[in-house]
């Protein structure tokens, strides 16, 4: 652990002196330093935290300067990343499409980009568990089912209630989400880990039909197989009565979602957001 704290402190202070040729749309401020060290620290947030993240690092450093609009703010920083192969990289959660951002290194595409923090049987588990998410046809894999491969794991032996307890440390460090017993990725890992699942599984990876972007839980045609995120089920479906497949336009026999609306998300303010980050879910 305290080698990843270390590494975090490494990557902010090379901020200050970025090197190469870098393409620069703009100067890294305090402002966009104290964002980027709280990014660092929560690995992956909601749109809705991002933006409140934003104005605090103003009123913390700059409380007379106008805030830049988040694209352009996060544009800025990406620029000077560009040479430490870092990006604040925009994504969605699969359930319900809410909007998040994570930093990810674009360098290392492996799980062992996770190795600072987690031992190498912790890793190894992690492994296991990210296969069969993979190969399931849901998108989650059971906790007896993780814990049944832990007489598999390299490195130093793990005791099952060792094992439990660090599948807890992958959902504490947003890695996996648990719903009742079962785990699948979270949007932080989906984001960070995409390139490497799509290398490392690529007979078992599968690829939403609309967005194209890596799918591990949604929907599916029963008549020709593909697939779709359930926020691109709610968007490509709103204004049918009659949804059908978009390949083979056989009937889509699915609950249609409802669309996320970024516009009653801010009328319900941030007490729907504390109560909602109580919860196992993505975000």
């Amino acid at each position: 652990m305290e080698e990843g704290r270390a590494e975090r402190r490494r990557r902010t202070e090379a901020l200050s002196h970025p090197q190469g040729g870098t393409r620069r749309a703009g100067v890294m401020t305090d402002v966009h330093r104290r964002f980027l060290q709280l990014l660092m620290t929560h690995g992956v947030l909601e749109e809705w935290d991002v933006r409140r993240l934003q104005k605090h690092c103003y009123r913390v450093h700059d409380r007379t300067g106008a805030v830049e609009e988040l694209e352009d703010f996060i544009n800025n920083i990406n620029s000077v990343l560009e040479s430490l192969y870092i990006e604040i990289k925009k994504g969605a959660t699969e359930d319900d499409g809410r909007p998040v951002y994570a930093l990810v290194n674009l360098a290392t595409t492996s799980v062992s980009k996770m190795a600072s923090d987690f031992a190498e049987n912790e890793l190894d588990l992690f492994r296991k568990a990210l296969e069969l998410i993979i190969d399931s046809d849901t998108g989650f894999a059971s906790s007896t089912n993780i814990l049944n491969l832990v007489d598999q794991l390299k490195g130093k032996k793990m005791r099952k209630k060792e094992a439990e307890q660090v599948l807890q440390k992958f959902v504490q460090n947003k890695w996996l989400i648990e719903k009742e017993g079962e785990f699948t990725l979270h949007s932080r890992a989906i984001l960070e880990m995409e390139q490497y699942i799509r290398e490392t599984y690529p007979d078992a990876v599968k690829i939403c039909n609309i967005c194209h972007s890596l799918l591990i839980q949604g929907q599916s045609c029963e008549t020709c197989g593909i697939r779709m995120h359930l926020p691109c089920v709610a968007k490509y479906f709103q204004p049918s009565s009659e949804p059908r497949c978009p390949h083979c336009n056989d009937y889509w026999p699915h609950e249609i979602p409802e669309v996320f609306d970024p516009e009653k998300e801010r009328e319900a303010g941030p007490s729907k957001v504390s109560k909602r980050s109580l919860r196992s879910r993505q975000h």
